[in-house]
Formats: structure tokens, C-alpha cells, sequence
């Protein structure tokens, strides 16, 4: 704290900040500069999180074959028999005919295997009915008909609720104690059955049982005198072709066929493009590209205000909140006004989606599917969709328009818009990264932010120069008023001696 002024009667500490207000003037254009390019590293920061997001958008859609093979598929009986497309691009019909649906095999114990009312969670090595095994075995039928082999091991801690937990996770079979008959019940997690093999001689070898379960059960699972029930292969006519599949639901050239039950008359079916989702789709793709471009041309376009700069903190205390609120929304304006970075992106955008592509059937220009630019030089550049046509492009053909946007050539020329669209989209913002970096970055790796950290430099040096400025000041204020204070002193001295020898 200090205390000034008492000899001289002058506000000395006023004076001194008077002063250091015209000492911070400089420091002031520098803290308005950084203040501005801050603003200006986080605009380019939103633009460069706008392109990623539509850049994905346009990948995760327009580029995936899955958006375009979308369809309606019809049956007969969809209680008997469901079809759902998978990976098929064509449309496809046929008839089917279920003469028997695949079946799990299943065993289950020959006799009670606990006691009434047992506590699953005793241990079993404590529960004197039970003779227990330290491991078995549980071969189970695999998804590709071979037998999958698992050993489940019992030791002390062990109970029957682990022991049952332990073969549902690990084994090839789901199995279940039934507390109302004291029995244990396996059922194989893969329909269908084992087929047959040949020896060497290319005899038939019987194909064993679905489920086997080997080890010292006879006295635990009591499954010594049980055969399981065999598992069942589904068995069907397939547009005229017989045929069998382990499994109830299984794809034919693309599409899943699901089997629910057996009849004996054929059931037909057939697909048709769901034209609405595609629709939907590529609506999207146009809408959001719509909304980019008006955002980066908004950008490149706002009005900067060059006599509003960054406010400093002296003159923010002197404003209201409101008023600092305007200011500063005319402050940050035109911070990436005509920036060539977006600006080159927008046209090379507009060039991408307005090209033809080379080496595809059917179309080649968006204005094929009835998509076009809007006559309004006011959009700068949106699309304009035709419904209509472009519900009778996909319609007719989904696959060309999957082409149009996602075609891969080898040349520019043969790339498909979308595949072009998301190359100058990667571009550009890898420019910005350059020029803003991103959050995470360090200050060091991208240009603002080493021009930032030059700035950061200034200040530190220039506040340090300022506090030495100050301390300037109060030491020669502080001798006036030691001077002054001394010339006081003489002059009462001077006038009370004058004054004792009139006396």
C-alpha cells in the first residue's frame, strides 16, 4: 500500500495511472490484435467441425452401397416365410416351398439329478447326494455342422449354478435345471444336423449325435440312459430346387430368407427399390450441403467493422453489459471475410457436383435424377431437387445412383460427385488445421497459434517493461515529495527564526 501526495498536496497516485494509461496504449493494440485472432482461430475451428460432420454424413451415406440397395420385399405368407434384403442389388423374385423346419437337438437327464427344493448356490462338493466329477465334456454341433469340443471343470467352490452359468457361457449348448422334475435339460445353441461322411473305402459313416456329452456324468447328470434327440435340418424347394440349410434363416444371393413354418404349398416373393429411404438419403446429403455452403458463404461475405476492435478491460468497466454484448458482436464480425481457403473451397465444391462422371451407365449428371442448381444467384450455388425425377431415377434404377455419387475410376474424371465432394472436403480442412489447428492442438503446430504465442511473448515482455515504468514513477514522484518536504522544513525553519528576533 502506498500513501502519496502528503507533502506536496497533489493526487500523485492519479497522476501515475494517468500516465501508465498512456504507457499501455501500445500493449493495448497488441491484446486487441491477439483478442481478434483468437476469434478469428475459433471461426475457423466451427467451419473446419461443420466440413467434418457433413464430411461424414456424405461417407456414412452417399458412399455406402447399403443407402441404395434399400428395399421393399413382399411374401405371400410372411407368417410362414419372412425375406429381407441383405447385400442384393438387383431386385429379385421366387417361390418357396417349407416341407420341415430345422430343429436344435436336445437331451435331458433320465431322473431327478437334486433333491426337491435344492439351493443351486450350495457347493457341490458339500451336498452328500451328489457324486460329483472334477471335469466332462461337451461336444455341441457348430454353425459349419462340425462338432465343437468344450471341457467344463468342477472343483471345490464349485456349485450347480456355476456349473450351469460355466456351460451356457462356454459350451455349444444352452442348458437349464428344472426345479418342478429335479432334471437338467441341454439344447444345442446351432439347428440342424451333422452330415453324413464317407471312410476310405466311400462308404456312408453314420453321423454322430449333435450333442455328446463325455466324462463321469452317469452319477451327476444322470445321462447314461437318455439319447438325445437328433437335430433336424430345414428342407425346402427353392424355385424348383430341393435343398436343405442347418439353420432356419439363411441368404440366398443377398437376401435373408427366414423359415417360420412348414407348408406345403409354395409361397412367393419379391422385392421392389424402398424408394422412399433412398429418397430420404440423398434429401438429406442435399439439405445439409445447402446449409454448409450458406454457412461458409455467410462467413466470407459478413461485414467487418474495422472502428469496432476488441474491448480492454478499463474500457469494459465503464459499459453495461448489454452494450458490451453489441459491441462485441460487431467486434468479431468479418473475422474470415473473403478468406481464400473457403472461398476456393466453395467453388471447388460447386465444380465437384456440377461435373459429369465418365465410365458409368445410365446417369452421369445430378440433373439426371433431377437434382440441379438454383437459378438464384442469391444462393450462391444450392441445390435445387426435382422429386418427381428423382423418385423415378431411383425407382427405375438405384444402382446408377449410387454410381453418380459413388463410382471409383481410375481417373478424376471416372469418380463418382460424392467421392469427389468428400476429397476437396478432406482438403480444405486440412488448410484450416494449418492455419487454426484444433483443440487439442499445440499452440507450436499451426500458424495462428505460433503467431498467438509471438503475441504472448509481447505482452509478457511489455507488462514486464511497464512494471518498470511504474516503479519509475513512484520513485520520482516520491523524491518530489521527499524535495518538497525538505524545502517545507527549511522554510518554517528559516521563519521561525526570523520571527524569535523580532520578538
Amino acid at each position: 500500500m502506498r500513501i502519496t501526495g502528503l507533502a506536496s498536496g497533489m493526487d500523485t497516485e492519479s497522476m501515475i495511472k494517468d500516465l501508465m494509461k498512456a504507457q499501455r496504449l501500445p500493449l493495448n493494440k497488441i491484446m486487441q490484435k491477439k483478442q481478434y485472432m483468437e476469434w478469428q482461430r475459433d471461426d475457423y475451428r466451427s467451419i473446419n467441425k461443420k466440413i467434418f460432420d457433413f464430411r461424414n454424413l456424405t461417407s456414412d451415406t452417399m458412399l455406402r452401397q447399403s443407402t441404395y440397395i434399400k428395399k421393399i420385399v413382399t411374401s405371400s405368407a410372411p407368417d410362414d416365410v419372412s425375406v429381407r434384403n441383405v447385400s442384393s442389388t438387383s431386385d429379385f423374385t421366387g417361390k418357396i416351398n417349407v416341407q420341415q423346419l430345422a430343429e436344435a437337438a436336445t437331451i435331458q437327464s433320465s431322473e431327478r439329478v437334486l433333491a426337491a427344493n435344492a439351493d443351486l448356490s450350495q457347493k457341490l462338493k458339500n451336498n452328500s447326494s451328489v457324486t460329483v466329477p472334477s471335469s466332462f465334456t461337451i461336444k455341441a454341433i457348430k454353425q459349419d455342422g462340425t462338432l465343437d469340443s468344450k471341457k467344463v471343470e468342477i472343483d471345490e467352490n464349485s456349485t450347480m449354478q456355476s456349473v450351469l452359468d460355466d456351460i451356457n457361457k462356454n459350451t455349444g449348448v444352452n442348458t437349464f435345471y428344472d426345479s418342478f422334475t429335479g432334471k437338467i435339460a441341454f439344447t444345442a445353441k446351432n439347428s440342424g444336423e451333422i452330415p453324413n461322411t464317407l471312410d476310405q473305402n466311400g462308404d456312408v459313416l453314420v453321423n454322430p449325435p449333435e450333442i455328446v456329452i463325455e466324462g463321469d456324468t452317469n452319477n451327476f447328470l444322470k445321462m447314461d440312459k437318455v439319447k438325445p434327440s437328433d437335430g433336424k435340418n430345414a428342407i425346402f424347394i427353392f424355385n424348383g430346387l430341393k435343398t436343405e440349410r442347418q439353420s432356419n434363416t439363411f441368404q440366398i444371393n443377398g437376401f435373408e430368407v427366414s423359415l417360420k413354418k412348414a407348408s406345403k404349398s409354395d409361397i412367393t416373393f419379391s422385392s421392389a427399390p424402398d424408394t422412399d429411404k433412398i429418397l430420404e438419403s440423398v434429401t438429406k446429403f442435399v439439405d445439409e450441403y445447402n446449409k454448409l455452403i450458406e454457412n461458409l458463404n455467410s462467413k466470407i461475405r459478413e461485414t467487418k467493422y474495422r472502428d469496432f476492435q476488441p474491448l480492454s478491460t478499463e474500457q469494459k468497466t465503464d459499459m453495461k453489459e448489454k452494450e458490451i454484448e453489441l459491441w462485441d458482436e460487431k467486434a468479431k464480425s468479418g473475422t474470415l471475410k473473403n478468406d481464400s481457403t473457403i472461398s476456393n473451397a466453395l467453388n471447388k465444391m460447386r465444380s465437384d457436383l456440377n461435373a459429369a462422371v465418365g465410365g458409368v451407365a445410365g446417369a452421369k449428371m445430378l440433373n439426371d435424377i433431377g437434382i440441379s442448381t438454383s437459378s438464384s444467384y442469391l444462393e450462391n450455388g444450392k441445390l435445387v431437387i426435382n422429386e418427381a425425377e428423382l423418385r423415378k431415377a431411383i425407382s427405375e434404377d438405384p444402382n446408377q445412383v449410387y454410381n453418380l455419387f459413388a463410382a471409383d475410376g481410375p481417373t478424376d474424371a471416372d469418380k463418382g460427385l460424392a467421392r469427389k465432394l468428400v476429397a476437396t472436403l478432406d482438403s480444405t480442412r486440412k488448410q484450416v488445421i494449418e492455419k487454426a489447428g484444433t483443440d487439442s492442438a499445440v499452440s507450436t503446430t499451426f500458424a495462428l497459434g505460433r503467431t498467438l504465442k509471438g503475441f504472448d511473448d509481447q505482452i509478457s515482455k511489455f507488462e514486464s517493461r511497464l512494471q518498470m515504468i511504474e516503479s519509475r514513477y513512484y520513485k520520482q514522484f516520491s523524491a518530489m515529495e521527499s524535495a518538497i518536504l525538505r524545502a517545507n522544513n527549511q522554510s518554517s525553519y528559516l521563519m521561525n527564526a526570523f520571527g524569535g528576533g523580532q520578538q
